[in-house]
């Protein structure tokens, strides 16, 4: 806890937040991109063709499911006070399905390696057990860090309102009144002009000056 009592987490930092979704969500689709299965089929040219099934074909929910983590981790951003709740939840759902895909592909892959037979030969006949590589069982731990991360972005994003002060407007009261000083008061160091409205127009002025007319008379 820091002296406030606002707690602190690795992902209190929005920076940090938005770096650690979009990274993730650039591995999972990194680690969907090689091939998965391996297996052999028999055609009318040859008794035993290989054949290998990448990630993006076995479990194609993964590389749109990691789109959107990596398009999540860019919204975090730019996320205001409700958008951010939004966005977690939305990444932390895309983290299950990742996870979710993997897992039913190391469940059962033959019904993946046959579709991926079917589409390189046109045959659907195995001929050799499926092997299974290491990158789905990456993905799934991959999709389990997704749900971790977006939920510690649930327990920081109250402390990014902290660091939101550099963006407010300049001279904006602290309070977020959004009251003004008044025209002629004094309360900005100006004087008011003689239809009390606020300080010379310097576009007026300019324009008395061309007219050769000295800006101080016209009051």
């Amino acid at each position: 806890m820091s002296a406030s009592g606002t707690p602190r987490g690795p992902l209190r930092a929005r920076s940090r937040a938005v770096w650690a979704v979009v990274a993730l969500g650039g591995l999972t689709l990194a680690t969907a991109v090689p091939t998965w299965l391996t297996t052999t089929v028999s055609t009318a040219l040859s008794a035993s063709v290989p054949v290998e099934v990448t990630g993006t074909d076995a479990a194609s929910a993964v590389g749109a499911a990691a789109l959107v983590v990596v398009a999540g981790g860019v919204a975090l951003a730019i996320a205001g006070r409700i958008a951010r709740w939004v966005v977690a939840v939305v990444v932390a759902l895309a983290g299950g399905l990742v996870t979710a895909s993997a897992a039913g592909v190391l469940r059962d892959p033959v019904p993946a390696a046959t579709a991926g037979a079917s589409d390189a030969q046109g045959v659907t006949d195995l001929t050799s057990p499926v092997a299974v590589a290491v990158w789905p069982w990456l993905t799934a731990v991959l999709g389990v860090l997704i749900v971790v991360v977006a939920v510690l972005v649930v327990l920081g994003a109250p402390g990014w309102g902290a660091t939101s002060g550099r963006h407010e407007r300049a001279g904006a009261p602290a309070d977020g009144s959004g009251a003004a000083p008044r025209a002629g008061s004094g309360e900005d160091g100006g004087t008011a002009d003689a239809d009390g409205t606020g300080r010379h127009d310097p576009h007026d002025a300019w324009d008395a000056l061309t007219r050769g007319t000295d800006p101080s008379d016209e009051r």
